[in-house]
């Protein structure tokens, strides 16, 4: 099971989180209360253990841009939080090869009609699996038009068959994961990985170190 823990803006939380078994910690560039800077997250990655991943969160579409941050902060992730979009992909691993890996972002709508929303994430998966370049595929949720760190959970029993669909995507299920709720989401839709955020932090943008302990354990019982 692969671990992310995600939205650090410090270097004790991003080391807690490596020293506890993380496989990824991840970083937000994208408008948020946990908002970092390529700078500032140039100053945690060297202290971090070659084999956990450094990830970027990124919504914006500027190839250029958002390649840049990734080289300045020693990323070797990025995370594309707006949604499936392949020709960026595409582009940017384009434009930094290999050594970065690209992983898209799906969003399962929250509390609007969820027949539209199954629609566009079996659309998403469908073109994802077509693609040659084999992505991991982040799900997470989302509320109205706000998504990432709100601490909201989608409904894993109705996305279980859509995920199961599409075998080989490896897929990782991130919103509204916590410690007491990780190992049943693993459970019930058997992700290759999971990605928390507020549900191991103290407030936002600080980690617990308990919580991050104790998500961390729950993941690597369930699986």
């Amino acid at each position: 099971m692969w671990i992310k823990i995600c939205a650090n803006t410090n270097l004790d939380d991003a080391q807690a989180a490596a020293a506890l078994g993380a496989d990824a910690v991840g970083f937000v560039f994208a408008p948020s209360k946990r908002q970092v800077t390529a700078a500032q997250v140039a100053v945690i990655t060297p202290h971090l253990p070659p084999s956990v991943e450094r990830v970027g969160v990124f919504s914006g579409t500027d190839v250029e841009a958002i390649a840049s941050a990734a080289e300045q902060a020693g990323l070797t992730a990025i995370q594309l939080h707006g949604g499936i979009d392949l020709a960026l992909a595409h582009s940017l691993q384009s434009r930094l090869g290999p050594k970065i890996a690209i992983i898209p972002t799906t969003h399962w709508t929250v509390g609007e009609n969820q027949q539209t929303t199954e629609a566009k994430v079996a659309q998403d998966l469908a073109a994802l699996a077509a693609d040659p370049a084999n992505y991991r595929l982040l799900i997470d949720a989302k509320v109205g038009k706000t998504s990432g760190g709100l601490g909201v959970s989608y409904d894993w029993t109705h996305a279980r068959p859509i995920l199961q669909a599409h075998p080989t995507i490896r897929v990782i299920v991130a919103g509204g994961l916590q410690p007491d709720t990780v190992a049943q989401a693993i459970k019930v839709l058997r992700p290759y990985g999971v990605d928390v955020a507020s549900g191991v932090e103290e407030v936002p943008g600080k980690k617990s170190y308990a919580k991050l302990e104790a998500f961390i354990k729950a993941a690597r019982g369930a699986s």
